[in-house]
């Protein structure tokens, strides 16, 4: 089916969480990126009792294309803290990627207070952090755990009433959400073939013990995980995201043995990781510039890069299949950081001749003395440049000089401490002067890349990316990218984690 975008009527001025006038009207919210859409035609609100004899509300979405003769997948989307299935229905996609695709969406809500019992989330809870909060239920075992047993149950109920394929079930959660997604694939994960989540991740604590042992009873599925780079913390929270990110990408690389070294793809602010496991796939995805929550696109991306290829099999064994999109890295990128002799090239790790340069353009004002900064670049052998471009690389003695056959019959030629480089017979001024370290000739990336090739370049977080297409390289990721040239792509242990 063909999908198309339904207009809203924006609620700029009212920045409550989620005001219930949105509820079955064509009011839309907006705050950087997280958007909602208009309440969907046909989500159907409904009651019943399914587990410890409570009642419990979930919101159903049936394509209109379903008739009940195929079997089709279902996605639970779990609500965020203070949100209802139908605030993460308007939050997300996923009923639009449901109309295009043909399966069927549910989206219950948290039993109580609008808020899941997820373990460790209130182990210290301090009510003075956040004192509009409501007061939590003391958390219980998972067995004990109506919540758990609630999305189990409701699973059930769901393959009962529609013809769904038992082998493609999926559930996605955001923060809160994403916290109880990752407590049911934990324990509960063969019931899935796919999980995903956004914002918060969980504290490595509750995914390994003091020695450093995986805690997991729900054994491998595939795997999502989702980070705003500007993601911050929910009231009362207190850890290091850069930790927790990390464990968590591991914890899961572990359960799914996957290989240590993506396949990297950058695409506009999504950076992405793909990982290849035997066991089962795992995707990690940094979003430049986002704040707390997800992004109204993140269900497509879920579903066509990862979901819409994986099923399992009634033996267990997730299986993956053809995606709407193939999880490969970029055709065409590199990535240098200053001090590495390592560099990112192909989707593979590769030596350098010597190590990339920070070098600092100064500008020396003679009347008021001292100097200034007039830029920042980075500068790489001009050695490894020659070959990721395919020119032809002809050096001076001990590489002083350095002349460049370009693929397109551009001759350039660069000489050491000059700013200056011959483009043919011309003379071009670059962003910095030529450096000379260890018998290599070093010019800046940024300049070359742009200047000779018009290629993107993206810098954060000490990592300069270089795409033949538009990027914009997040923390988080230019953080994963440093961690495999020093050779950090996964610990040898798990003991010793800050888990505080």
């Amino acid at each position: 089916m063909k999908i198309k975008l339904r207009p809203g009527t924006p609620d700029d001025a009212n920045r409550d969480y989620l005001p219930e006038s949105i509820k079955g009207s064509d009011i839309v919210v907006n705050e950087n990126g997280n958007n909602s859409q208009p309440y969907p035609e046909g989500l159907r609100e409904v009651t019943g009792t399914l587990a410890d004899g409570v009642e419990d509300r979930w919101y159903e979405y049936v394509p209109a294309g379903y008739d009940g003769t195929q079997k089709v997948p279902l996605v639970v989307g779990v609500h965020g803290g203070l949100m209802t299935g139908w605030g993460h229905a308007i939050y997300t996609s996923w009923t639009l990627a449901a109309d295009r695709d043909g399966f069927i969406c549910v989206f219950p809500d948290a039993h109580s207070q609008r808020m899941w019992t997820v373990e460790g989330v209130f182990d210290n809870w301090n009510p003075n952090d956040a004192p509009d909060l409501p007061v939590q239920l003391a958390p219980k075992s998972w067995q004990e755990n109506h919540d758990m047993k609630f999305l189990e149950a409701l699973i059930g109920r769901m393959k009962e009433t529609y013809n769904i394929d038992e082998g493609r079930v999926f559930m996605q959660g955001m923060s809160m959400g994403n916290l109880m997604t990752s407590m049911f694939a934990r324990y509960k994960g063969r019931l899935l073939a796919g999980a995903a989540g956004s914002g918060g991740p969980t504290q490595p604590k509750l995914l390994f013990d003091e020695d450093g042992k995986i805690r997991n009873l729900g054994g491998p599925l595939a795997i999502w995980q989702s980070r705003p780079e500007k993601n911050g913390l929910p009231p009362g929270g207190h850890y290091d995201e850069a930790t927790v990110n990390k464990y968590a990408r591991f914890y899961w690389m572990k359960v799914n043995e996957c290989d240590p070294i993506p396949q990297i793809h950058i695409e506009g602010e999504h950076n992405m990781a793909f990982y290849k496991g035997k066991k089962a796939d795992l995707v990690y995805l940094d979003i430049k510039n986002r704040d707390h929550g997800q992004t109204l696109d993140e269900a497509f991306l879920y579903w066509d890069y990862l979901f819409s290829g994986i099923h399992r099999e009634p033996d267990g064994t997730v299986v993956r299949g053809e995606s709407v999109r193939p999880r490969v890295g970029d055709a065409f990128a590199m990535a240098f950081s200053a001090g590495y002799r390592t560099c990112w090239f192909e989707n593979r790790l590769r030596p350098l001749a010597a190590a990339p340069v920070q070098w600092q353009k100064l500008k020396y004002h003679g009347l008021n003395g001292g100097q200034i900064v007039r830029g920042d670049y980075l500068c790489v052998p001009l050695s490894f440049l020659a070959k990721a471009v395919g020119a032809e690389y002809l050096p001076g003695e001990d590489a002083l000089t350095v002349t460049l056959k370009l693929p397109d019959g551009r001759e350039v030629q660069f000489a050491r401490g000059s700013i200056g480089c011959i483009v043919d017979d011309t003379l071009r001024s670059m962003y910095c002067e030529a450096l000379h370290r260890e018998g290599e000739l070093l010019v800046s990336v940024e300049w070359f890349c742009k200047y000779l090739f018009n290629y993107h370049v993206s810098t954060c977080n000490g990592v300069v990316y270089v795409t033949d297409h538009f990027v914009d390289l997040s923390f988080f990721m230019a953080d994963l990218i440093k961690d495999l040239f020093a050779g950090n792509a996964m610990p040898k242990n798990f003991t010793n984690i800050v888990i505080e």
